[in-house]
């Protein structure tokens, strides 16, 4: 996989804390993944060039003036990926779907926060975990994060406005 840059739409402290919860759970049951570790809940907004690093950081500092935080609502657990990928979900309302635009079209997009990334029947043996652990609940995205990977770099992260 080539380097790329990666603007990542995060989430408040309670957010965070939940989403990380049913993570966690999966661990303790002894679920590894091949996720990506040791990085923030979010939703992937768009991907680019590691050149456009410095366009990218001005851009997001001046974004994260003008737009403000916003509530989604998580209620519903899904897969993709032919069943590689266990994922939680906010709607994509109007404010996320907007940002979303501001990073690529977001035609064919899915917002979605990652569980677990595996095999498929290792996959189907971590729902159980993962419903036991979910229900649907009120969050907030309130932090842009931009991001390299691979190996994984953190590059910035700005509060938007409240």
């Amino acid at each position: 996989m080539a380097k790329a840059l990666y603007v990542l739409a995060g989430y408040d402290d309670n957010t965070e804390k939940y989403l990380s919860g049913i993570q966690n759970k999966l661990y303790e049951s002894g679920f590894v993944g091949t996720q990506t570790k040791n990085i923030p809940m979010h939703t992937t907004l768009g991907s680019f060039p590691c050149e456009k690093e410095e366009e990218l950081v001005e851009y997001l500092k001046k974004l994260s003036a003008e737009e403000k935080e916003f509530d989604v609502t998580f209620n519903h657990v899904g897969m993709f990926g032919g069943g590689a990928v266990l994922f939680v979900a906010p709607d994509a309302n109007h404010r996320l779907l907007n940002l979303k635009e501001k990073f690529g079209d977001s035609y064919n997009w899915a917002a979605h926060t990652t569980m677990i990334i595996d095999k498929p029947d290792v996959v189907y043996k971590a729902i159980p975990v993962v419903m036991e652990n979910f229900s649907a609940f009120a969050g907030k995205v309130d932090t842009l994060h931009l991001y390299e990977f691979f190996p994984t770099r953190h590059i910035i992260s700005v509060k938007l406005a409240k």
